[in-house]
């Protein structure tokens, strides 16, 4: 399974490499669609007026790493690795130093995620997509499960009560973030597609990892191939390397935000939430509509899909 990684730090208007990413975690979105989760499932998180009821072109798009999850999915997915021995202590330091550093300055910081990445996909290199899918679960329940932030976690759970789809949208692997998505009764997940061929892993990627533009553009896709109207959908997370993803929608959220994004979303008025000390973060203003443009080329792309699965 890909590691990923972050190719620069300062916000890029979308490459065709951030085109490809998108579209092709899109795909993987659509392919790995779940039912909604069950009607015992409680809900929590009040929010007026919104989510709408009944709204079926609405939809709400959550980031993974600090965001639903405290610490990277990707770091914890290397410990777990490591304990079945897909490689040596040397490399389980840095993935540890690695995680650290996230947990304690709350930032992605660019070198360490490249790192990070490059290792996990020689790391994979040559084992079964299935394999890895089945080892996903097992982490899940080891290191991920009791990491969950359970306000997020109800803030996802009242879109779904409203009968609305949940996706994840990370720069993690796909098959990571879709085992996430599954154990918390989302709909499923968009995230950096790792190429395989014939099931097994070649060590690259398709396009680049989905950071920044590149998740932008998945959620565009989404939108397109489903019929969302992503005016009234919504989007949440920590980091400013997401503004483009949460100015796509019409219900921006900034949860457990780095100081970039809080900065930013006090500025435009969008909703802050802050989980990390035990309180909530004061709502600021009413979100504000985004602009909702799509490049040619992955709409087309995103649109040619939909029609050819539908």
């Amino acid at each position: 399974m890909a590691a990923l990684g972050w190719l620069t730090p300062r916000r890029r208007p979308a490459t065709a490499r951030s085109v490809l990413a998108g579209e092709a975690a899109a795909e993987a979105a659509r392919k790995s669609s779940l039912p909604e989760p069950p009607d015992d499932q409680s809900a929590a998180a009040e929010e007026p007026l919104f989510p709408v009821v009944g709204d079926e072109r609405a939809a709400a798009f959550f980031d993974l790493d600090n965001t639903v999850m405290q610490g990277a999915a990707l770091f914890h997915f290397g410990r777990g690795l490591y304990k079945r021995k897909f490689f040596q202590r040397r490399e389980l330091t840095r993935f540890a130093w690695q995680q650290a550093w996230f947990r304690l300055a709350g930032v992605e910081d660019p070198e360490h995620m490249q790192d990070a990445r490059d290792s996990a996909l020689s790391i994979v290199k040559g084992h079964r997509v299935s394999e890895l899918m089945s080892i996903g679960e097992e982490i899940y329940d080891e290191y991920m499960a009791d990491r969950i932030w359970p306000g997020t976690r109800a803030l996802a759970q009242a879109h779904l009560d409203a009968g609305q789809r949940v996706w994840l949208v990370t720069a993690a692997p796909v098959e990571t973030a879709t085992i996430i998505a599954r154990r918390l009764g989302l709909t499923g997940a968009l995230g950096t597609v790792a190429e395989s061929v014939d099931g097994v892993y070649t060590g690259r990627l398709v396009g680049e990892p989905l950071h920044g533009p590149a998740k932008a553009e998945a959620v565009r896709a989404l939108a397109a191939a489903e019929g969302l109207d992503l005016h009234r959908c919504a989007a949440y997370s920590d980091s400013h390397n997401d503004i483009p993803m949460l100015s796509l929608v019409g219900h921006p959220y900034a949860i457990n935000p780095d100081t970039k994004l809080r900065k930013h979303a006090r500025a435009h008025d969008w909703r802050l939430r802050d989980y990390r000390t035990g309180r909530k973060a004061a709502k600021v203003g009413i979100p504000a509509a985004a602009g909702v443009g799509a490049l040619a080329g992955g709409t087309a792309a995103a649109v040619a899909l939909h029609r050819r699965r539908r």
